[in-house]
Order: structure tokens, then sequence, then C-alpha cells
């Protein structure tokens, strides 16, 4: 049995790795914070990123920014003993980031795979990810018995690096649209007297229903447990790198100017919040 690598045990990493463990994958884990407390029970804790590349292939990723992954893939990179052939990027590191790194590892002899995921923390959880792969075909038949165990959708996306990213910016955008304009509409909906359990009813039986409609407000909002798992800072980001690939694009972007606008105003004193607990903010606002 081959070791595989992963590294970054947070909010989604850990449950991925658990999930990579108790489908039978020996792994080797490491995470910058505190690997020891983070590790799931029958993976191996690694002291460094080095230790790491010297015993595991392919190494799988899933950090905060592209900043955190251009420091890990440097260190795998000039690792001496480093066994490491294929580096699967899990992170939301924008389109231009992942452009960049690939063509690094590529350099350098290692197979790079932008692999963003999308589901939050609970898909994690559940294995029920959407994996969103950008690499060789031959990677992708390679690796599908491995990823198949994080997820119930491995999507191939295209071949080259920055596909990925493109998709799960464009993703986030979307999702981030959705529970900024459900928090207005259901402020709205309060101000006129209306149940926010009524309003969710009709909503999810018609024209306006989205996954804020359908999980973030029912399960999240509705129940106030504000527990998505997934900070307002990093949902702020995942927008801000879409307003800018548009831009790079030549794309009209004014709806996602206006919501990353709201996003920055929230963020700006509640980054570390769940990103969920903006629909207090919004209907706060709307009270002044």
């Amino acid at each position: 049995m081959t070791t595989v690598g992963f590294i970054g045990l947070g909010n989604m990493g850990q449950p991925m790795a658990e999930n990579l463990s108790a489908a039978g994958h020996r792994l080797c884990v490491h995470d910058a914070a505190g690997t020891a407390e983070r590790a799931p029970a029958g993976t191996s804790p690694a002291n460094s990123v080095v230790h790491v590349a010297a015993v595991a292939d392919p190494v799988i990723l899933s950090l905060p920014d592209g900043a955190a992954v251009r420091k890990v893939v440097d260190e795998i990179r000039e690792s001496p003993n480093a066994v490491t052939h294929t580096i699967v990027d899990t992170s939301t590191i924008g389109i231009a980031a992942a452009r960049s790194i690939g063509r690094t590892l590529v350099d350098d002899g290692f197979e790079y795979v932008d692999a963003p995921v999308s589901g939050g923390v609970s898909g994690a959880r559940a294995a029920t990810l959407a994996v969103m792969f950008a690499g060789s075909s031959s990677a992708h038949n390679r690796l599908a018995p491995l990823l198949g165990a994080l997820c119930r959708h491995l999507v191939y996306v295209g071949r080259r690096p920055g596909q990925g990213q493109a998709m799960k910016v464009l993703n986030n955008f979307l999702s981030a649209t959705a529970m900024a304009a459900t928090s207005e509409a259901i402020a709205f909906g309060l101000r006129q007297g209306l149940e926010m359990s009524t309003m969710l009813d009709v909503l999810n039986a018609s024209s306006g229903m989205n996954t804020a409609t359908a999980d973030k407000f029912p399960n999240r909002v509705l129940t106030e447990s504000y527990d998505a798992g997934f900070a307002t800072r990093l949902l702020r980001k995942d927008v801000s790198l879409y307003v800018e690939a548009a831009a790079d694009a030549g794309v009209r972007a004014g709806v996602a100017e206006a919501v990353s606008a709201l996003w920055d105003e929230y963020a700006t004193e509640h980054g570390d919040e769940d990103f969920t607990r903006v629909f207090p903010f919004v209907r706060g606002s709307e009270e002044e």
C-alpha cells in the first residue's frame, strides 16, 4: 500500500483526511497549526512538510490561500529526499496562482492537479463534496478511486491548472450572491410581518429557491446556530478572486462588484465569523 500525504487539517481538511483514512488509505498528515492535535485517528502525524514529501505520493493540500499553498509547494520542491511526484490541491487560491504554481511544479518535474472542492464542512464530513478536477486525463483516471472517498461528484473540468479554480470561484460567487440576496429578501419579508419559516417554505416551492433558502437559512439561520463552518473572510476572498478574474477576462461583473462590496463591508469587522451571520448584519442595517 502506498502512503498518501495530506497537508492542512483545518475545518475542511481534517474531515477529508478522516474519510480517506476510513476508506482504507494509509495517510501521513501535517498541519502547521498543530499536527498532533488535528491528526485523525489511524493516520501518521508528520512534524514537517519535508517529512510528508519523503514518504508520500500523491500529496493532497487543503490550505486557506495561495500564499500558504506556494509555501508548502516550495518546501516539497526543495525537499532533498522527496518521493512525491503528484500534488493535488483542493484549496481555493484563484486562477492566476494555480497557473503560476502549476508552471513551477511542471518545470521541476512534478504533476499538479488543480482540484478545489465545494460542499462546505458538512459535505467534507459526509464525503459528499463536489471536486472540480483540472489536470491530465491520465491523472484523473489514476486518482479517481482515491478522491472518490472524499466526494459524491468528481467532475473533470479541464486539463489546465486554473480551470478548476475558475469553476470554484464562479460557484462561490453564486453562493455568496444567494446568501446576500436571500438575507435582504428575508429582512424585507420580516418587515411586512411574514414569518421566516413561512417565507422559506414558499421560496423553496417557487422560483426563488437557491442554496441559501434550501440549506443555509433553514439549517443555520432559522435555528440561529450560524454554523456552516466557513469564515466570512474566506468567502470574501473567493468573491474578490472572481471579481479580479472577471476583469481579466473582460466579462461584465456589475452584480459581482455589488455583492463583493457587501461582503467587504461585513468582513471588515466580522471576518472570522461564520458567513451565515451576514443575515443579522443585513437585518440590522435594514432596521436602522
